[in-house]
């Protein structure tokens, strides 16, 4: 049940344009508390009073990473030792999140660590979109809900696919996901594309095969994120060497580190579909291949919820004929 004494929107520097944009749908003002002192050290201060009130901190952890997780730290615990009734961390891209497990001897579980570090610091719930492994809400005790981005991607993606689609996953972690969107996009069938991955190198993958049928095909590759842009490009690249009519993409997360612009530039891809949970790279924006679709109203629905007690997986979650877990 929502109190009387309304709900606080803040954020830090990661993603202000996205916070601008939830705070507009939801008629709110959002207070950026980041500053930085000579030395580099961040200062924060909330210029409003938070007692007994809910708080909802936007934040993505998105690179610059360690800095914007600082500033969510930062601002967690300056909320609640100003008495907040409720802390939520709202992580529209959730940093560290491909180190989920023990892949090697004498590595860190770090999405795990990220993820304690932010309880300890004082958040009551954590609110992520397409969370890189499904196991992580596991990793504290607080409530933690993953949205999905197909919630505002779907209407674009049913407006340019209708006949002759394929949904195709890079690899064999995605196949949930990919299975999801050919339900709801009716699509022909789904391709499921096989990698190597070299445990010892970052960023470091090669498609091998497929499986599936896309000679003639218009396929849509659907993955979480894109960083450097090696597993979609050379599943790309495999796809149209199968005779596929056309390939697009569809993302979550565009990070587009170093060498994805380049990468990018010489794959057979028409379209990129992005989100804007992270803010999009100025060389990226000018890409023809580029069209970044807002999670605004997600989240705006999202904070929403939280606030008067409602069901988010009833509002916010695309409903197939079937039963698919989204996550990969």
């Amino acid at each position: 049940m929502s109190n009387n004494n309304g709900f606080v929107l803040l954020t830090g520097t990661a993603n202000l344009k996205l916070a601008k944009d939830v705070a507009k749908i939801l008629g709110h003002e959002v207070h950026q508390t980041v500053s930085v002192f000579a030395d580099g050290e961040k200062r924060i201060i909330i210029p409003e009073n938070l007692r007994k009130r809910d708080v909802f901190i936007i934040q993505p952890t998105c690179p610059p990473v360690d800095s914007n997780i600082i500033e969510l730290f930062l601002i967690i615990d300056a909320a609640k030792r100003s008495s907040a009734s409720e802390v939520t961390a709202i992580i529209p891209y959730f940093g560290y999140s491909r180190q989920d497990r023990k892949d090697r001897p004498r590595v860190p579980i770090s999405a795990s660590i990220i993820a304690r570090l932010i309880e300890y610091a004082g958040a009551d719930r954590i609110l992520t979109i397409d969370i890189h492994s499904e196991q992580e809400p596991g990793f504290v005790e607080i409530p933690w809900d993953n949205l999905y981005s197909s919630y505002s991607m779907l209407p674009t993606l049913k407006e340019k696919f209708s006949k002759n689609l394929v949904v195709a996953s890079p690899d064999k972690n995605g196949v949930a996901r990919a299975t999801f969107y050919a339900e709801l996009l009716q699509a022909d069938g789904i391709a499921i594309g096989f990698k190597e991955r070299d445990v010892h190198k970052s960023n470091q993958s090669i498609t091998m095969g497929i499986i599936g049928e896309v000679k003639g095909k218009d396929v849509l590759l659907v993955d979480d994120m894109i960083d450097t842009g090696g597993t979609i490009v050379d599943a790309a690249n495999l796809i149209q060497s199968r005779g596929a009519k056309s390939i697009s993409v569809a993302a979550t997360h565009g990070i587009f580190s170093d060498p994805a612009p380049d990468r990018i530039k010489a794959a057979p891809i028409e379209t990129i579909f992005i989100t804007d949970t992270v803010p999009t790279r100025e060389e990226m924006l000018k890409n023809p291949k580029i069209f970044v679709i807002s999670v605004a109203k997600l989240l705006a629905e999202a904070i929403t919820c939280i606030y008067n007690g409602d069901s988010m997986s009833e509002k916010l979650i695309p409903k197939a004929h079937r039963t698919y877990d989204q996550r990969s």
